[in-house]
């Protein structure tokens, strides 16, 4: 059966952003569609990283020097930014779809440098050079963007007709009823009603369908395998092919039907990186339920304040589970916070428990599909698992009449589960990240246009091909691992890893030694863990083969040169080409990325936009900046991954990435464009800290110390930090009758880590008699983050109410390491 829509003329995309609407694209009603080819159509974290985060070898910049986001914001509010471009509100009429794209202008490159014996390029200027890495030949022989002329014709297409673009992708999944209404509507302005975003509404499908049942049934895939799972242990292996992994699904679908979850109810998952998990978050988006992961280093306190927000009606966990040497018993803080929303008045009904460390004690045999997966010891590691045998298994606590167990559950369920369709524009999942009010936010993610971005960037940032194994080292409990762990490797029926350990257990090597036993060809991991190995030298990777890596990736945080370049030499023995993705929970996918066969590399620039992404940088007069430009980075059209509202609170997602600069989608984040048109993140401009790739919130960690009776007031600034990027700084003005003492310090990290999880735990905190404050009572955070990094140079402090606070601060500050 085939579907027309209206027959009318496209909309011409102007370059002010405002809201328009598409008309659908004519893309059929598939029956089972024959293939799972993306291919197009010919029509086609934190602060700034200070001054390490500008290119190495720069040519002659036309702007000053990037600076932490508080002189960056100081500077946006005097307008200083305005001077390098020019505003395009003054001039409506774009100097070129280039530009109205995002993209730099055509540069001439005859003469500009020559080409060294590594194939980079070395630009000559005014006492500066600019450096760049061309991607390797055989990776532009066989990429699926072969070349930076070909994304460009594409990255045109896709901003010019994102209907006709994003409409012959669709054609590629399995819809069960086509669009009946309009292809994509929008608003991005709020002086013009209420901010809303709608891809192929109307239409109908399940995300889980498309991308088990097709990979099985219509790509023939069964018998590939889905996941290598690879525990604490390195004698801990286990494996699921698609097929396996979609009775797994149907099992779990049907013992969740059987527990009264229906579409649109909110199950809360608190697990380690595990095959259940995956299951789980599956068989949800199989019956139209919305999952809520929470990554399982959060607090008792996390996980009570995740279910009460999105009123979660059931919740999954596992016994416990080892991480490196430390044991993390997850039902007795899974229990902890099930008091916690008893006593706030919302009691959850369910709760299902995976027995993880207790495996062996099942006695299963030895088949993948089987639940749950039993781990295959390796001949040559069974002294190690002897002695981790001696490790302690705690006692677990059970609520009678709550508490069921996972494999008890699927023993009884059936093997298959129709799945439930769902409109392209039902929410698939919530996730939570963290918000300058201290409030974590509730990001919702939609099941069509997440699934058709997820599945896109995943094939052509990472440049996927059939034969490949893909292992992102992310956990699941970030938007990471649910877009590039679980749904985009999925929907390209990719071959993944699936990691439950750290990379320094039992050794430093231990990530060198995956890639080698899996054959592993595309590798995605953040800065900070690139930076934490950087420290042990290059042996314990050089010792490791490596041969079977081909791209290599970072996601989390910008990454700083030497760690790129260190990168690129020793992990990927200068043959990899690298990308560095810049994305966000709210995007759903990657924004900003070089493309393997594609993008000369610049180290520590995230280059140039995904297809159907139109960046731009705006000072704080709202004017966007052309050519060589700092400012705020915004968006200023849909993609199909963005997000699409805040669970409960549309008015807070209105507010935070739409009030400040209407019609444009707001990052947060500063950026500058040089003079070759690639972006780099400079940082966060709000109050937001990015330790070790995850955002956290300056209110909330705030919030958790002044908890404490010893404490009246708090402030929490970053501080740089060689492994984390930064970490946190925290000053604490105490109460009458308390001292500051260690025994006070130690119990203020332990509140922390309760109120908020581990990741949050500070590094230093300071005694603050006073505060620096201005007179209106403002607390200073521009002149803290000045003492916690031994800055003198304070700038403009005319508005201090007691400049003598600021002496006694410099004089009584920690000890901190660079």
């Amino acid at each position: 059966m085939s579907f027309h829509g209206p027959t009318l003329s496209p909309v011409t995309l102007g370059s002010t952003p405002s809201a328009f609407t598409l008309w659908p694209h004519p893309f059929r009603q598939l029956s089972p569609a024959p293939s799972l080819d993306f291919s197009l159509s010919p029509s086609f974290l934190s602060r700034p990283y200070r001054a390490w985060l500008r290119p190495p070898l720069l040519p002659k910049p036309r702007l000053r020097p990037p600076s932490p986001s508080p002189l960056l914001r100081l500077r946006l509010q005097a307008g200083l930014f305005s001077a390098p471009g020019h505003s395009r509100r003054s001039q409506r009429r774009p100097r070129g779809l280039e530009l109205a794209m995002g993209l730099p202008e055509e540069r001439g490159r005859s003469g500009s440098g020559s080409r060294n014996e590594s194939g980079s390029r070395e630009e000559a200027g005014a006492g500066d050079r600019a450096r760049s890495w061309s991607p390797p030949p055989e990776v532009r022989r066989s990429a699926h963007v072969p070349s930076l002329q070909r994304y460009r014709e594409l990255h045109r297409s896709s901003v010019e007709e994102p209907r006709e673009f994003w409409g012959d992708i669709a054609k590629e999944f399995y819809w069960k009823t086509p669009c009946p209404g309009p292809f994509l509507q929008y608003n991005f302005d709020v002086t013009k009603g209420k901010i809303f975003i709608e891809w192929m509404k109307g239409a109908t499908t399940n995300i889980c369908y498309n991308v088990l049942d097709r990979n099985v049934y219509e790509k023939k895939l069964g018998d590939k395998v889905a996941f290598y799972w690879e525990g604490n242990e390195p004698g801990e292996t286990t494996q699921i092919t698609y097929r396996e992994l979609l009775v797994q699904v149907c099992r779990f679908s049907n013992v969740l039907r059987k527990q009264g979850i229906r579409k649109g109810d909110r199950v809360s998952i608190y697990m380690p990186m595990i095959l259940e998990l995956v299951v789980a978050m599956l068989a949800c988006a199989r019956l139209g339920a919305l999952h809520s992961i929470v990554f399982a280093g959060f607090s008792a306190e996390s996980l009570c304040e995740r279910i009460l927000d999105s009123s979660c009606s059931l919740l999954i966990t596992t016994d416990a589970f080892y991480r490196g040497e430390k044991l993390v018993n997850l039902k007795e803080l899974a229990d902890e916070a099930l008091e916690k929303c008893r006593e706030k008045g919302f009691p959850v009904k369910c709760c299902i428990v995976v027995k993880h460390l207790g495996r062996a004690e099942l006695g299963m045999g030895a088949s993948p599909s089987q639940s749950p997966p039993i781990k295959r010891s390796c001949p040559d590691v069974q002294g190690k698992l002897k002695e981790k045998s001696k490790r302690v298994r705690p006692q677990i606590s059970w609520n009678q009449g709550i508490d069921l167990w996972w494999h008890e559950l699927m023993q009884e369920a059936g093997d298959e589960f129709e799945p439930e369709w769902c409109d392209a524009e039902d929410p698939l999942f919530i996730l939570y990240t963290s918000g300058s009010t201290g409030k974590p936010k509730g990001v919702v993610h939609t099941v069509g246009g997440y699934m058709l971005y997820v599945a896109t960037t995943f094939k052509y940032v990472f440049d996927f091909h059939a034969e490949d194994v893909f292992w992102c080292t992310a956990d699941i409990g970030w938007i990471t691992g649910h877009s590039y762990v679980t749904y985009g490797p999925l929907a390209n029926g990719a071959t993944s890893v699936l990691f439950e350990g750290i990379p320094t257990y039992p050794d430093v090597s231990r990530l060198w030694n995956i890639v080698d036993k899996y054959k592993v060809t595309k590798f995605y991991t953040a800065p900070t863990a690139i930076r934490l190995l950087m420290k042990y030298g290059d042996e314990p990777v050089t010792k490791h083969s490596r041969a079977s890596l081909k791209v290599l990736g970072t996601v989390g945080e910008p990454i700083n040169p030497e760690a790129w370049l260190w990168y690129h030499r020793v992990v990927g023995a200068q043959r990899c080409p690298i990308v560095d993705t810049f994305w966000q929970t709210e995007t759903g996918g990657h924004m900003l990325t070089p493309l393997p066969g594609a993008t000369p590399m610049k180290p520590g620039s995230a280059s140039f936009p995904f297809f159907g992404v139109a960046p731009a940088i705006l000072n704080e007069s709202g004017e966007e900046l052309e050519g060589e430009a700092e400012g705020y980075l915004v968006f200023k059209q849909p993609w199909p991954g963005i997000m699409r509202t805040v669970y409960g609170n549309h008015a807070r997602f209105e507010t935070t990435y739409f009030k400040k600069f209407p019609g444009y989608y707001v990052t947060g984040d500063g950026c500058r464009r040089d003079q070759d048109g690639y972006y780099w993140i400079t940082g966060r401009i709000d109050d937001m800290l990015n330790v070790s790739g995850h955002l956290l919130s300056t209110a909330e960690v705030e919030s958790a110390l002044v908890e404490h009776e010893a404490v009246a007031e708090a402030a929490v600034v970053g501080h740089p930090h060689p492994v984390k990027g930064e970490c946190l700084y925290c000053f604490v003005t105490l109460c009458d009758g308390h001292t500051f003492n260690s025994t006070l310090t130690e119990e203020l990290k332990k509140q922390i880590r309760e109120k908020i999880g581990p990741i949050a735990t500070p590094d230093y905190i300071q005694n603050a008699p006073g505060l620096p404050k201005t007179r209106s009572g403002k607390i200073m955070r521009r002149v803290l983050r000045k003492i916690a990094q031994n800055d003198h140079d304070l700038g403009d402090t005319s508005t201090v109410a007691d400049p003598s606070v600021i002496s006694h601060l410099f004089t009584h500050r920690c000890l901190t390491i660079q």
